[in-house]
């Protein structure tokens, strides 16, 4: 019992004197850039904000843009909102000509396994519609209904359903 108490304590320590170094390195590496120009500051940020775009796939920089939208109860209509995201993803695939993508059907749980199907690749096929109306090439995009199959959020209500109910453009 006495050694279980002592190794906890250990560890605790260990981990503060961890947390304490990497505070006291991030401290003094900005204490040295504050003391030095603003201009070198801006500097460091921005290679470090180059970095993370560099870092970023294209999956995350789509995502970033808005890769869903979403549709109401039995409805594969797209509303102002949907237009908005999809015009937004739509710059983003002019300006990546060279990827091909799958846009997703989706469904809530509500409804035949078959019916569902359908109806998810009709959300898929409107978004598809939407993107070649703004200038993708349709050779670009394949089209596939998962229908209730694969939830975003699994739940029996109102707040599940509606974020199930959606169409999801991802990177092929």
């Amino acid at each position: 019992m006495n050694k279980n108490i002592i190794a906890l304590i250990g560890a605790v320590a260990l981990l503060s004197a961890c947390e304490t170094a990497s505070q006291k390195v991030v401290t003094g590496s900005t204490a040295s850039s504050s003391s030095g120009s603003a201009s070198a500051s801006s500097s460091v940020d921005k290679k470090k904000s180059l970095f993370a775009q560099a870092k970023q796939s294209a999956s995350d920089k789509l995502i970033a843009v808005g890769d869903r939208v979403l549709f109401d109860y039995d409805s594969a209509k797209l509303d102002s909102s949907a237009k908005i995201m999809l015009d937004a993803q739509s710059r983003f695939l002019r300006a990546n000509t060279d990827m091909n993508f799958i846009v997703e059907g989706h469904c809530d749980e509500r409804g035949t396994r078959e019916y569902n199907l359908a109806l998810g690749e009709q959300r898929a096929t409107a978004v598809r519609d939407y993107l070649v109306i703004n200038g993708i090439d349709p050779d670009r995009i394949k089209v596939i209904s998962y229908g209730k199959e694969k939830p975003a959020v699994v739940g029996s209500n109102g707040m599940a359903w509606s974020k199930n109910r959606r169409a999801v453009t991802i990177i092929d």
